[in-house]
């Protein structure tokens, strides 16, 4: 029988706003709406964004979804 662990979500989003004219933190929570609060729990992987707030993300950096967030599957056998 397999069992699966919670995976983990990562994110590009610090290189993708050094990349983007060294947005700050604060300029990305306003463009997608959140605090800089939010933005500050993503780059440091401590917080996995909605499903809405990761393609808001996306598309303040104009990159698929998949560009900025990558999900990583942890499973074990028992």
């Amino acid at each position: 029988m397999m069992a699966v662990n919670k995976g983990k979500i990562y994110n590009q989003i610090r290189r993708l706003r050094f990349d983007h004219n060294e947005m700050t933190q604060a300029e990305l929570a306003k463009a997608a709406g959140v605090t800089r609060q939010t933005i500050m729990s993503l780059e440091a992987n401590k917080y996995s964004p909605s499903l809405e707030l990761a393609f808001r993300i996306a598309e303040v950096f104009n990159q698929p979804l998949e560009a900025v967030f990558q999900y990583q599957c942890h499973s074990t056998d028992e």
